[in-house]
């Protein structure tokens, strides 16, 4: 696993890929805090997280659209489903690159927090709560992305999909919300990747939805590794 990750995390440096995913997700979440944070003197970064949680649906697949597709293509993958590594360590490896990608872009909003407490005191139970929850958000939607890098063999296919998967959970989680119906509310929130953050952004980290996050990470992460391994002895 660690030689899978170490070589992914790689390719992410020599081609143009990790650093225009970087540079697209700060470019994006710079140009927010600076109107909505800078802008209006607003110390609260509640909002710059809940906002963060929708940018993930469009620079996600720029970060997973290439793990797999680009092995498929390449027919690199026969070295890797050769190799003495297990099915479920190349996946995780995978996985772990691209959320190491995730974790240096996010690392870089610290500056948001440096800026805003030059100027106020901002509220460090919340910003710890939505550091370690917008980590988990994003293992969720890597974990799709991956999975769905997994079907096929071209990146832009792959990027796409993963796009549209986003986009339609996305409409089905905000179209039910503010109904009649207390049991369509109740269940579209418990499938819910992004109604159920602002809860979190406010600084309530419950467990629960620290575990939907988690869960959704392991139930792709294992769909993933069902499709490698079906690929392995085709």
């Amino acid at each position: 696993m660690l030689a899978v990750f170490k070589r992914d995390l790689k390719a992410y440096f020599t081609s143009p890929l990790g650093y225009v995913f970087i540079a697209a997700f700060l470019a994006v979440m710079n140009a927010f805090f600076y109107i909505y944070n800078v802008n209006q003197a607003y110390s609260q970064l509640s909002s710059v997280f809940n906002f963060m949680v929708y940018t993930l649906i469009f620079v996600t697949p720029l970060l997973t659209m290439r793990l797999f597709s680009e092995e498929f293509k390449q027919k690199t993958d026969q070295l890797l489903l050769t190799s003495p590594v297990k099915v479920r360590s190349i996946v995780f490896g995978k996985f772990l690159a691209a959320l190491a990608i995730f974790a240096i872009a996010l690392a870089v909003t610290l500056l948001y927090v440096v800026i805003i407490a030059s100027h106020g005191q901002p509220n460090v139970r919340e910003l710890l709560a939505n550091y370690f929850a917008i980590f988990c958000v994003a293992a969720a939607f890597i974990s799709i992305g991956v999975f769905i890098s997994s079907l096929t063999e071209n990146q832009l296919v792959s990027a796409v999909l993963t796009l549209a998967v986003f986009l339609i959970l996305y409409l089905i989680d905000t179209s039910g919300f503010g109904a009649q119906s207390a049991f369509l509310n109740n269940l579209l929130y418990s499938i819910s990747l992004f109604v159920r953050y602002t809860t979190i952004s406010n600084g309530v980290l419950a467990l629960s939805d620290l575990v939907f996050y988690v869960s959704v990470a392991a139930i792709f992460i294992f769909a993933t590794t069902r499709v490698i391994e079906k690929k392995r002895w085709s």
